[in-house]
């Protein structure tokens, strides 16, 4: 497994993230971790870099508290073995995807420069997912200005997908499902790493919210014919270069 490195965006010690091949950009730690932990692992093992912005400290929480959750995400970073994370330091309960975070944003991705980000969903009964996906369309936008002083050089994503870590009791219709077999425990193991959010105060007779997480990934698995799965969507075509991709 790689060593991970967690820092937090802005750190002294750690002020430059490294250029990467994608970037998960959560609203909260372990927004991620739920939406596409076997996804993440699936690229690391097939040795890309791989990091995760988050935008908030996700605190206050019910059972959690900020020295908790920094405590929480760098363990789960350690499980998951990312390239980079960090945190953009935005406020929890009321992003807004503000001028000021969007010239921050597009500043990370023009040092970084992920060919692919990781979006939420854009529909979502939370406000911080909605508002994260506007900011982070926005900030893949802003990033390949020229005449700008932010730093770096201009630089366009090339592909932006969204994965489903939704607060709606909907029937999702995604683009594509990841068969994530493989790597489905070592996901569970680093969503377990919140206790706080996930364990903590919750019930303990099934189905818990962990039991939850398990059936969906089953459902998605079924849904191509695997084990386990997790579902993303595109507003944009995807390409492929032959049928021989496909499942």
């Amino acid at each position: 497994m790689i060593k991970a490195s967690f820092s937090v965006y802005g750190d002294p010690m750690n002020p430059t993230p490294p250029k990467l091949d994608a970037l998960v950009i959560a609203p909260h730690p372990d927004d991620a971790e739920l939406g596409m932990g076997g996804t993440i692992l699936q690229m690391l093992a097939a040795g890309k870099k791989i990091g995760v912005l988050d935008l908030t400290s996700g605190e206050p929480t019910p059972y959690g508290s900020v020295e908790k959750r920094l405590a929480e995400t760098a363990l789960s970073t350690e499980i998951l073995g990312l390239t980079w994370r960090g945190n953009l330091g935005l406020p929890n309960r009321t992003l807004v995807p503000t001028l000021e975070a969007r010239k921050d944003l597009a500043s990370l991705l023009r040092l970084c420069q992920p060919a692919v980000l990781f979006s939420p969903f854009w529909q979502d009964a939370h406000p911080d997912h909605v508002a994260a996906t506007q900011l982070i369309e926005d900030a893949r936008f802003w990033a390949k200005l020229s005449k700008t002083d932010m730093p770096g050089t201009r630089f366009h994503p090339q592909r932006i997908y969204y994965y489903y870590c939704v607060h709606l009791k909907q029937v999702i219709d995604p683009a594509f499902v990841i068969d994530i077999s493989a790597h489905f425990e070592q996901k569970m193991e680093a969503v377990r790493a919140f206790k706080s959010q996930f364990i903590e105060g919750r019930p303990i007779t099934a189905p818990t919210f962990l039991d939850g997480v398990i059936t969906k990934s089953e459902y998605w698995g079924q849904m191509i014919g695997v084990r386990y799965g997790e579902p993303f969507q595109s507003r944009e075509p995807i390409g492929l270069t032959s049928m021989e991709t496909l499942i």
